[in-house]
Parts: structure tokens; sequence; C-alpha cells
């Protein structure tokens, strides 16, 4: 087994629609399913928390709705994953629940990852449900969605979802085994690349349209999820799913092409936050408060002297000493107002004044990050 699997405590799982649906009947294939639920019972049973972002909503909607084959109208395919997102769920629910598994149905838009505020929330409930034990399953909300607001394909929405939940690893499950130095079938010469360090103008060039009639997802779009993930410090791997068990048959070293990040997730993470994201305010804290965060601690609002700026919810804020030194930055949990309104006060009292039980730090220490000093 390779160290980025064993290693691996947190894994999204993409599902593609050809490994799902038969593509002659456009049903579900359910024997797949079984032995793909029991691979996840038995990472769950390790230990590991497992995110999977499945398609076929709209591949098991067309067939119900006895849709012609080839592209679809947008109206239609809103149409079909309406349809199709309530068979696909109660499968899951199904295979999950005869693993003494739970799981979650979440529907995402282009939006949810992109804009602060609904990002957090996503990140927040799909926090709470692993660490509730269930397996939130991942799938793009067609059904609202317009066109010129949608991803398109869950390979990059995997990323996202990878990159949203500091994953350690990402699994592709595609009808190819791998990332091939040209589309396999096209040249005699093809061959898979087992690991890939750096995505270079080289091995952009290589990736070539291998999707399938049930997939819009080639291999263009799986190079831009590797470079998503692996900028978020996750390990993505591209595996054939056309094997029953195939997350087992990965892990005792299947073939399948590695792209490596440079770092880890929380790394990753912090550097983000650090250098990426505008600050829209700053919170100054108390002596004791910046001895806290020193010492790995959450900032609390009791450490707060005060907040200054126009911030939302999951914004970026600079945080500073009571002398005006800065000394990191970090995403605060509640707006400026909220915020305002908590800081000097114990977080026991957050429900009180604020009307609503949120969260007790105002800035959790997996959203900061803090310079070193001296």
């Amino acid at each position: 087994m390779r160290t980025e699997w064993i290693g691996a405590n947190r894994l999204v799982i993409k599902i593609g629609s050809s490994l799902l649906v038969d593509s002659g009947s456009g049903t579900l294939r359910h024997a797949w399913l079984e032995a793909l639920a029991d691979d996840i019972a038995g990472l769950k049973a390790q230990g590991k928390e497992v995110v999977v972002v499945s398609s076929g909503a709209i591949a098991l909607g067309r067939n119900a709705l006895k849709l012609p084959k080839g592209p679809l109208k947008l109206e239609d395919s809103q149409a079909a994953a309406a349809v199709g997102q309530i068979d696909l769920a109660h499968a899951y629910e199904d295979v999950f629940r005869e693993r003494n598994l739970v799981a979650a149905q979440v529907l995402l838009t282009l939006g949810d990852t992109e804009e602060r505020r609904r990002y957090l929330n996503a990140r927040n409930t799909m926090t709470t449900l692993l660490k509730l034990g269930a397996v939130p399953v991942v799938n793009e909300n067609d059904t609202v969605a317009t066109s010129e607001i949608r991803y398109g394909d869950n390979d990059r929405l995997a990323a996202r979802v990878a990159s949203m939940m500091s994953a350690d690893c990402l699994v592709l499950l595609s009808d190819v085994d791998g990332f091939y130095t040209a589309p396999p079938g096209s040249s005699a010469d093809a061959r898979r690349l087992d690991e890939v360090r750096e995505i270079t103008p080289e091995i952009e060039a290589m990736a070539g349209d291998v999707g399938s009639d049930l997939s819009k997802g080639g291999m263009v779009t799986k190079i831009e999820a590797a470079r998503i993930a692996v900028a978020a410090g996750t390990h993505m791997v591209i595996a054939s799913g056309k094997v029953l068990h195939p997350l087992e048959v990965l892990a005792h070293k299947g073939t399948a092409t590695w792209f490596l990040a440079r770092s880890d997730p929380v790394t990753a993470r912090k550097r983000w936050i650090a250098g990426t994201l505008e600050p829209k305010g700053a919170v100054i804290l108390d002596d004791g408060a910046v001895q806290a965060l020193a010492s790995g601690k959450s900032l609390l609002p009791a450490g707060v002297m005060r907040v200054e700026g126009s911030f939302e919810r999951g914004d970026a804020v600079v945080i500073r000493t009571s002398q005006g030194v800065e000394i990191g930055r970090g995403l605060a949990a509640y707006g400026y107002e909220e915020a305002k309104a908590i800081i000097g006060r114990k977080s026991s009292e957050i429900a009180e004044i604020l009307g609503y039980l949120g969260r007790p730090e105002l800035i959790h220490r997996d959203d900061m990050t803090l310079y070193r000093r001296g």
C-alpha cells in the first residue's frame, strides 16, 4: 500500500455516472454499488472519514422520464436530476444501512463553494456529519443551477469538496485506470503514469477527452481537479472503477496515477488564509488571549478587546495585540455586529446575547494562521 493511502484519515471518493449506471438499460448497477459500500464500510472500520461525490442522478432520471439519448437541454437535465436524485439517495441509503452506516445527502452549487458564508456553512455541516459518523453523499444541485453557474462535471466539484474539507486524499474512480501520455486507444505509445509531482504544460498537453457517453468528465477536467486538490494539500489519485471493490483494489497497489501534493491540507489551508484572502477587518486581543493562541488555543470572545472593519461570517480578519502588532490572520465565525456584541463575554453567554447557540470560538484554531515571532 502507498503511504499516501495509509496515512489518509479523510478521503473524498468521486464516482462517475458510467460506473454507477448501466449505459444500456439506464438503471443502477446494484452489484457494483454494493461492492463499493463494502469498501467504504471497511475504511470506516479503520477509523477513516469518507465523503462520497456521486454522479448518476441525471442518468437515472433521464431513463425514468424516457428522455432521448444524446445531449439534453438544460431544463431537461434539471428535470432528470430532480427525478434521479431521489433514486440515487435511496440507493445509497439502502446499501449503507445494510452495513450499519448512515448516508447524508448534500446538494451543492458552484456558489456554495465560492461564496464565503455558504462555503463555511457547507464545511461546518459536513464536518459535523463526519464527527457523528455519517457518510455525506454530495452531488451538484442540478435542479436549481443555471448553465452559467454550474460546475458541469463532478471532477472539479469533488476537488472543491476535498479542498473545503481539508481531505488528505481525493479518489477519482473512472472508466480509465489512470492518466496516460495520450488518450488510451489513440496511440500505441500511450502509457500510464504512476506519479505526477507537478502539473506542467507537458502534462496538460497530454490530457484528452476520454469521457464516456454518460460522463462529461474527460482527462481535461481531471487535470483541473488535480490542480485544485494539490494546491489545497490533498493528494489525488485516478483509478479504475470498472472492477468490483475498486477501493480495495486500489489500496492493494492497483494500477492508478497519483498526483502528489507538496504540503498537507492543514499547512495549505493556513497558507491560503495568510496570503490569499483579503482581510475585511481586525480583532484586537488582550495579553491573555495572545498567550492562549501561542499555546495552540482557539480565540474566544472573552479575550477580544475590540473589533474593527466591516466583515461577515467567514471573512478573513487580521489578528492584532493590544499594542497593534499583527500576529496572524483567521476566518471569523461571526460577522462584525455579532462579534461586537459578544467580545469580552464568556462563550456560555453567546446564546443569550445573540438569541441562538453559535460557535464558542470567535476564530477556531483550524481557521487561523499565526506568524512566528522573534
